[in-house]
């Protein structure tokens, strides 16, 4: 389930995985990429990206995410985000890369038709857009915490 949130915030927004997996992570976890973006560096990278990518994303000139490179782009950090997190929890990662993958494309299927629907019913994909960024920033944070002990 883990593994599907973080693809799913993926989805939404192509760094909140990453972001997420970076501000749950420390630099002596298991696992190279999450001790990396655990680091200082690490999160101030990602928290970078996420902030550019929120505000990029209300811009009326920004591509579709449907659109090949994209999408494609989702999928792998999507993938990427869920095997950091089963190599720092210590779980076998094929499974949750898969599953992340999986769900970082439906979830911009998704996210996209919703706001379309928002620009229809408000004149403006604005409110959808804001709405998008608080289920990614939910998502990423179910899909990045650590297991219960």
């Amino acid at each position: 389930m883990r593994a599907a949130a973080l693809g799913a915030a993926t989805g939404a927004r192509s760094s909140a995985g990453i972001a997420a997996l970076a501000f749950t992570s420390r630099p002596a976890d298991a696992g190279r990429i999450a001790s990396v973006l655990g680091s200082r560096r690490g999160r101030l990278v990602a928290a970078v990206m996420g902030a550019g990518e929120l505000v990029a994303d209300k811009l009326p000139f920004v591509p579709s995410r449907l659109a090949g490179p994209a999408l494609g782009g989702r999928v792998v950090l999507g993938g990427t985000a869920a095997v950091a997190q089963a190599r720092r929890d210590g779980y076998e990662p094929v499974l949750p890369a898969l599953v992340a993958a999986v769900g970082a494309v439906g979830a911009a299927v998704l996210f996209a038709r919703l706001r379309g629907v928002a620009a229809q019913r408000f004149g403006s994909d604005t409110p959808g857009a804001f709405l998008e960024d608080g289920l990614a920033a939910l998502l990423g944070w179910v899909g990045a915490r650590r297991p219960a002990a």
